[in-house]
């Protein structure tokens, strides 16, 4: 399918409605930039016409991961998985996550012959290797071994696809991200909180934890007020550490996009995400963003709407030049359909050979 076509008909004529179905260890009600990423995209998917099934934890018994309670493993089994998969007679699979689900769906696929896509959304390698302290390069043969027999991986960024091609893995495809411009605008209004804040508002928004490197922003010496807003494993830790911290816990919909427009900057310290989606919604309420220059901000952040260095005071005094009309005007090029399109392009379809052998 065209990309461009399906997104410019969104709204117009009707297209060829598709049976897809998306298999993730990542769904509601967490609250991340993989689950946003997801519900959105099956959202615009429904809007379309095609029927969408997902399958996810909260539809089996599970178990809270380890060292991440909030996100839950589900307990089943390759045959039930293939079965829902068959019932379903899918036109296309995807496969959005390495975990226990993800799994079971690629080992029904490769076991039939079956074609699929994956998506790498993650840097699990360094997730894994910052909480057991084992080398990365350990994890990264697990990853590409799980996504090698696809047929397309969908990837974020540039940096990411270097990466994985440097790992071993090719047929990849462009697969973007997009904010609710309807939500994230500059006009949204502050929280309460931010009212006697001393300024710049320096803020955080994310998961609350060790691979989020939220020291580095916490640490930095530039005066003002420091904010963050999420939740985590990491969040009492912190409160405790840094007392002069402001910690607004998880916030969703407006009350999030009031943080973002009534900061002065956004300050992004991870060094191992695949994209930051919170990033573009930053830019949408035209809050410049200052972040290390790493795989994710380096694919998103220009001059004009945010600073990158690897001293992060130094990129928050930057950033804090920026024209926040040219940061809202830089988000726009950001759209789901547009996003929803290329997930889309990249799908492989399954012949009808192929499915009634599944």
């Amino acid at each position: 399918m065209n990309a461009q076509r399906l997104s410019l008909e969104f709204e117009g004529p009707a297209i060829t409605p598709q049976r897809i179905a998306i298999v993730t260890d990542a769904w509601l009600p967490q609250m991340n930039g993989v689950v946003r990423t997801l519900t959105t995209t099956c959202d615009h998917l429904r809007r379309l016409g095609h029927d969408v099934m997902v399958v996810s934890p909260d539809a089996f018994r599970s178990v809270p991961c380890p060292t991440y309670p909030e996100i839950r493993l589900a307990l089943t089994s390759p045959a039930t998985i293939s079965a829902r998969l068959r019932a379903f007679t899918p036109d296309a699979i995807h496969i959005a996550t390495e975990g226990p689900l993800g799994l079971a769906a690629r080992h029904h696929c490769v076991k039939h012959g079956i074609e699929f896509t994956t998506a790498y959304h993650t840097q699990f390698p360094d997730y894994l290797a910052k909480r057991t302290r084992l080398p990365s390069d350990w994890f990264w043969r697990y990853i590409g071994w799980f996504h090698r027999p696809a047929s397309r991986i969908l990837v974020a960024t540039p940096s990411i696809r270097t990466e994985l091609r440097e790992h071993g893995l090719d047929r990849l495809h462009h697969w973007s991200r997009g904010v609710d411009l309807d939500c994230f605008t500059p006009d949204a209004p502050p929280p309460k909180e931010f009212e006697n804040l001393q300024r710049p508002i320096q803020l955080y928004v994310g998961r609350v934890a060790v691979e989020k490197n939220l020291e580095a922003f916490l640490d930095s010496s530039r005066p003002g007020s420091k904010v963050v807003v999420g939740d985590g494993p990491a969040l009492e830790h912190l409160r405790r550490a840094y007392p002069d911290a402001l910690f607004l816990g998880r916030r969703t919909g407006s009350e999030l996009a009031g943080c973002y427009a009534g900061a002065d900057v956004f300050v992004f310290p991870s060094l191992t995400d695949t994209f930051g989606l919170v990033m573009i919604e930053a830019l949408a309420c035209g809050t410049p963003v200052a972040a290390f220059p790493v795989a994710g901000p380096r694919d998103i952040v220009s001059d004009e709407v945010g600073a990158l260095s690897f001293q992060l005071d130094r990129a928050i005094d930057a950033a804090l030049y920026c024209d926040r009309k040219a940061c809202a005007r830089f988000a726009r090029q950001y759209s789901w359909e547009a996003a929803s399109a290329q997930f889309l392009d990249g799908l492989a379809p399954l012949s009808h050979r192929e499915t009634i052998r599944a």
